[in-house]
């Protein structure tokens, strides 16, 4: 009876250990498993992620003045907003992106009127080539004040604010900028007295006696702001130096659109979209000027309204 008992114990008791052994072996392997896939995982990501210094360019220049990089603080001043935009990668992937879209239409106007190329950057650093609103109430893709504006021309009413027209809007900048430049003598000047005003760069002229920007000590923006600009023109005109790979197709290509002069009110802007092929929403989105659900034009004057054309929802990069 006892050898009968001890046959099944004695199974039952190796069946446990190597229960057990089994258990214990699944543990470490698993730990050991974990363990390599998160050292695999951190290995990947430190072969593959780079994070590099900058090497600045050894010349610049900005609207054809030169940039004097023999200057330690210039080319610190420089490099700062290099690295900042180089590794802000979701911003600046954008702003390549948007530039593809509107960047002919500013080229355009700046060429008929006088303004050198480089001032489209300007656009790009103050909104990001979208009509944002600063909390100070400066509106569209040149950030106009509301007196400024008016002041150059652009219509602002309930009805109609031509801030968000870009067309108008960087006609409107244009004589700023060029009327800046007659006063200052430079566009590097002119650049900086469109972010601190005329009165306020003339007041640090005064003050320090000197007339070059870069000879200036200017509040921490203005300081910034033509280093911004230079930094964009450098990484949107050599993206693959600077880590960014953009196809075509990637690229938000100019609206195709087609244009209709309204010389009367529109009591219904809906109403109106629909009977032109198209709905409230799209017309809204190609003129942003129009900020009411009507335009009541009581003095007739003529607008161009843009509605989109017979390729519209194309995808870029096609034909």
């Amino acid at each position: 009876m006892k050898t009968m008992l001890r046959i099944p114990l004695r199974t039952l008791l190796w069946s446990l250990l190597l229960l057990g052994g089994a258990f214990g072996m699944h543990l470490f392997t698993f730990s050991t498993t974990v363990e390599d896939s998160d050292l695999d995982h951190l290995r990947q990501f430190n072969d593959n992620y780079r994070v590099f210094s900058l090497t600045l360019p050894n010349e610049l220049s900005f609207c054809d003045e030169a940039v004097p990089l023999d200057r330690l603080d210039v080319r610190e001043r420089l490099d700062r907003e290099l690295l900042v935009n180089t590794y802000w990668q979701s911003n600046t992937l954008l702003a390549h992106k948007r530039a593809a879209r509107w960047f002919p239409l500013i080229e355009e106007v700046l060429k008929r009127e006088g303004v050198p190329d480089d001032m489209k950057y300007l656009a790009l650093i103050e909104s990001g080539l979208t009509n944002v609103v600063s909390p100070a109430g400066a509106t569209g893709y040149w950030q106009f004040m509301k007196e400024t504006a008016t002041q150059f021309g652009l219509e602002v009413s309930a009805e109609v604010d031509e801030r968000y027209h870009v067309e108008k809007s960087t006609q409107a900048a244009c004589k700023y900028l060029k009327n800046a430049h007659a006063k200052f003598g430079s566009w590097a000047m002119a650049a900086a007295a469109y972010n601190l005003g005329q009165g306020g760069v003339n007041k640090q002229v005064g003050r320090q006696q000197q007339e070059n920007y870069f000879d200036l000590l200017l509040p921490e923006e203005t300081s910034r702001y033509v280093f911004r600009i230079l930094a964009m023109k450098e990484i949107l005109r050599d993206p693959e130096r600077y880590g960014f790979h953009l196809r075509k197709r990637d690229l938000y290509a100019p609206y195709d659109t087609r244009r209709v002069e309204v010389t009367g009110p529109i009591e219904d802007l809906a109403t109106f979209a629909l009977r032109q092929g198209t709905n409230y929403k799209t017309v809204k989105l190609l003129n942003p000027w129009l900020r009411d659900t009507k335009l009541t034009n009581r003095e007739g004057r003529s607008y161009t309204l843009l509605l989109p054309g017979p390729k519209f929802d194309q995808p870029a990069g096609q034909d």
